[in-house]
């Protein structure tokens, strides 16, 4: 299967300059969080794949004005293509919102950690999963030093339990230098999908 994820910034190559040959044999498209909801419609209508997201630290707006033809799979289990593709958008928390308590799709370490006990029983009863799709790393894996890029505890443990063949992130915004674009932990392939980033399973 051939993945177009995404993350953080829009392209202008594709948006300005769309080549549809450089992107034949898309079956599938990954939104990590905080990009337009323009940006993904747009994304669906020229490359003609389903699109996946799951939510960014910034991506207050999609309350109003969501994504029109994508699914969201926060906190869900989704199977594509033989694929079982688990969700859980936002970063750490690091700031207080003026409204909320918590900032919408900012979450504490604890407040993260519960939602992945609520999908144990689904991934225990799917034997697993293939692809994790998050905003934040997974902390001392491919996250930084600062409060606000740091990754989150409890994705450790979920990527050692059940050894997933992908693990998908954002916000780390590798333009500046902050993150390396790939690397491999242990059985699991750890993209940054900032921008674009292609790839087969």
């Amino acid at each position: 299967m051939r993945i177009l994820a995404v993350a953080d910034t829009e392209s202008e190559y594709i948006w300005d300059h769309f080549d549809a040959s450089r992107f034949e044999g898309v079956d599938l498209i990954i939104s990590c969080g905080d990009i337009k909801s323009q940006y993904l419609s747009f994304l669906i209508t020229m490359i003609k794949a389903p699109l996946f997201y799951v939510h960014g630290n910034h991506d207050i707006s999609y309350a109003i004005n969501p994504p029109e033809g994508c699914d969201c799979i926060e906190d869900r289990l989704v199977e594509y293509k033989g694929f079982r593709i688990v969700g859980l958008g936002g970063s750490i928390k690091y700031n207080d919102h003026p409204y909320h308590s918590v900032p919408p799709w900012q979450y504490t370490e604890k407040q993260m950690a519960r939602r992945i006990r609520r999908l144990e029983r689904t991934i225990w009863f799917k034997k697993g999963f293939d692809i994790l799709v998050t905003h934040a790393p997974a902390y001392g894996i491919t996250d930084d030093k600062d409060l606000c890029h740091r990754g989150f505890h409890c994705f450790v443990p979920l990527l050692d339990k059940y050894r997933p063949r992908l693990m998908i992130h954002g916000h780390m915004h590798r333009k500046y230098g902050k993150a390396p674009r790939s690397i491999v932990y242990n059985d699991t392939l750890v993209v940054d999908a900032f921008g674009y980033y292609l790839l087969d399973i």
